[in-house]
């Protein structure tokens, strides 16, 4: 396997005529790494990947694999894998046929094109299926089909447009590892592109967090998760509840209460506190280095591995405001579950507690 490539992206710009697909990006991504393009629909991550594919040529700014710019370069001689988001297969070909398509279209004698395309199939665990046409093949199974399509040439670069969608939840779950087991074992530089959160957390070296056009944020998915620099990142990312607070003087109020946030804030307006629903817990009342909420419980769901508490808070000392709390199921917590209507007590440690603007 040939060493992967590392990509340049500087000031990427794409409009269609008004309307700002990409605005200004610049993004490096590093050689051999599995960098995810996260945000919701219609925010420009597949622009951007299709930019990098070649499909879509931006306004201006540059894009280099390696030391080469290929902004100008057609898809077809840019020598990348492509996985698309409805698998792209040719129905009229058998997986086999499929999978060696690439090689046939590069020239490859007959024998070579069977072995890579063995090799390919074995990779991603289908070998022994290459005679099975595509309708016979499981929504799992085509999957694999495309991305051992996309593989078979072995590519410096793998791109991929949401090749998961399409797959029910557990097999969906199944195939994030998988996928991610493949690209450490082939050496590829990955950009993947999901709307998945989730998905992107447990994949990703990196994030980059695209919103209208712009990158957001850019980091690991512990950074990503534990430090968003923004409203719109901590709301997209996981599950919050964000709590309007103002910082007076160095101070940061909630309703009439102090609370203790784990950074300075360098100055002064409304802000907005984020707290994680699985970081609270049930406290009797004050404890060390800890914020404390009180309020009623209006809502309790049964979600399978935990329990979704919906606090309202005091509005008389907190505002009039709700907060979300997670219990997993199995703990001790689980046993002394507030009722609805129930007055509660929770708390938030010092070092979970942060603001963004």
């Amino acid at each position: 396997m040939s060493d992967a490539l590392n990509i340049s992206i500087e000031n990427v710009t794409k409009t269609y005529g008004n309307f700002f697909a990409l605005k200004d990006v610049s993004l490096e991504v590093n050689s051999g790494e599995f960098l995810t393009l996260l945000g919701p629909s219609g925010s420009g991550k597949t622009t951007l990947l299709m930019v990098l594919a070649g499909f879509t040529r931006p306004d201006y700014g540059s894009v280099k694999f390696g030391t080469e710019e290929v902004v100008l370069k057609p898809p077809h001689l840019r020598d990348i894998g492509m996985v698309f988001q409805n698998y792209a297969l040719f129905p009229h070909m058998n997986v086999e046929q499929n999978v060696g398509y690439p090689q046939k279209l590069r020239g490859v004698s007959k024998k070579d094109i069977k072995d890579t395309v063995n090799e390919a199939l074995k990779t991603v665990k289908l070998d022994g299926l290459g005679h099975r046409g595509v309708a016979e093949l499981s929504g799992g199974q085509r999957q694999r089909v495309a991305l051992a399509r996309a593989i078979v040439f072995q590519p410096k670069i793998l791109l991929m447009d949401e090749p998961l969608s399409a797959l029910d939840k557990k097999l969906r779950e199944e195939m994030q590892i998988e996928l991610r087991q493949l690209h450490d074992s082939l050496n590829m530089t990955t950009v993947y592109v999901t709307h998945d959160q989730k998905e992107a957390l447990t994949m990703s070296d990196r994030i980059a967090v695209i919103n209208g056009g712009g990158l957001m944020q850019l980091g690991t998915p512990n950074e990503i998760y534990q430090n968003p620099n923004n409203a719109f990142i901590a709301d997209f990312i996981g599950e919050s509840s964000l709590l309007s607070v103002k910082v007076s003087k160095k101070n940061v109020y909630l309703g009439n209460v102090k609370i203790l946030v784990d950074h300075s804030v360098k100055k002064d307006g409304d802000f907005l506190l984020v707290v994680r629903p699985e970081k609270l817990f049930l406290t009797n009342g004050k404890t060390d280095n800890c914020n404390t909420f009180t309020g009623t419980v209006i809502e309790s769901i049964y979600q399978g591995e935990s329990q979704l508490i919906m606090i309202k808070l005091d509005p008389n000392t907190h505002g009039d405001q709700i907060l979300r709390m997670r219990i997993p199921n199995g703990t001790s917590s689980m046993e002394e579950l507030p009722s609805l209507g129930a007055s509660v007590t929770v708390g938030l440690k010092k070092s979970d507690s942060f603001l963004v603007e």
